[in-house]
C-alpha cells in the first residue's frame, strides 16, 4: 500500500488527503493543531522547534502550505528545512513542493519551465525561489502552481465590486484545484521519469476583462474596476506535464 505525508491539509491539502484515501493510499495529513479527520496529524514549529507526530516512513511527502511569503514574521522557510530533514530521517520516497508561477519575472512572454526567474526584490520572490532552490538541492521536485481556483475560491465572488491594480488587459494564468490535485497525483505516479520542476496552469489565457465578466455574469456580482487598461502577454506554459499524462479537465 503506497503511502502519502501532505503538509498543510488546508484549502489544496485537505481535499488531496481524501483523494489519495479514496485511492487507498495510507495518508497522513498536517495542521498546527490536533483534528477530528482520522488522517490528521500535527506538525508545527513551537519557537524554533519542530513538534510533530508523523509516523509514516518511507512515504512521498507534498508540502502544500501556503508559504504567505510576503508576511515578515513568517517561518516558512524554517519550517521548510525542518521538514526536509525530517523527510530524510524517515526515508522519504520523494518530496514535492507546490511553489507558485510567481518566481517568474513579470514581463511580456511565453514562460515554460526554463523561462526567466524574476529578480529577487521583494520579499515573497525570494522566498519562493529559495524554498524550491532547498527542495531542490534535496534531492525534490517542484510544482509551480498557477492562480488557484476552485470551491470557495469562485472568481466572480472574490473580485465582485473590488478595485484591482492590475490590468483589465492583461491575460490570466489559472488552474482549477482538481487539476492541481490531478498533476500531484501523476508526478507521483511517475516519479522517476518525471522532470525536476513542471509548470500547472490551464492553457486558455483570457484577458481579466473577459475572464472576470464571464464569473461575475454567471453570479450576478458587480465587475471589479481596473486601474490599468494596458495590454500584458505574459502567459504561463503548462503543456510540460501533459507528456506524464496530466489532462487539464476543469475549465477556469
Amino acid at each position: 500500500m503506497a503511502e502519502i505525508i501532505i503538509l498543510g491539509a488546508g484549502w489544496l491539502g485537505k481535499p488531496l488527503c481524501h483523494y489519495f484515501t479514496n485511492k487507498k493510499y495510507r495518508v497522513e495529513g498536517t495542521s498546527r493543531a490536533p483534528s477530528a479527520e482520522p488522517f490528521m496529524k500535527v506538525f508545527t514549529l513551537e519557537g524554533l522547534q519542530l513538534v510533530h507526530d508523523l509516523t509514516l516512513a518511507e512515504a512521498y511527502w507534498v508540502c502544500a502550505i501556503p508559504p504567505r511569503a510576503s508576511d515578515p514574521e513568517s517561518s516558512y522557510l524554517t519550517m521548510l528545512d525542518e521538514a526536509l530533514n525530517l523527510a530524510k530521517t524517515m526515508k522519504c520516497k520523494g518530496f514535492l513542493l507546490c511553489s507558485s508561477t510567481g518566481v517568474y519575472a513579470e514581463t511580456d512572454g511565453r514562460y515554460d519551465e526554463t523561462g526567466t526567474l524574476a529578480a529577487p526584490t521583494s520579499r515573497r520572490i525570494q522566498v519562493l525561489q529559495e524554498a524550491e532552490q532547498k527542495v531542490l538541492s534535496a534531492g525534490g521536485k517542484i510544482l509551480r502552481l498557477a492562480g488557484l481556483v476552485g470551491p470557495q475560491r469562485e472568481p466572480g465572488q472574490f473580485v465582485a465590486g473590488k478595485v484591482l491594480r492590475s490590468s483589465a488587459q492583461a491575460l490570466v494564468n489559472m488552474v482549477h484545484r482538481d487539476d492541481v490535485i490531478a498533476a500531484i497525483d501523476v508526478v507521483l505516479s511517475n516519479w522517476r521519469e518525471a522532470r525536476d520542476i513542471y509548470n500547472v496552469c490551464y492553457p486558455a489565457h483570457p484577458t481579466r476583462f473577459e475572464y472576470y465578466q464571464a464569473h461575475c455574469g454567471v453570479k450576478g456580482t458587480d465587475m471589479p474596476e481596473f486601474m490599468s487598461q494596458q495590454t500584458q502577454q505574459r502567459v504561463i506554459d503548462g503543456s510540460a506535464i501533459e507528456a506524464l499524462g496530466l489532462r487539464y479537465a476543469n475549465a477556469i
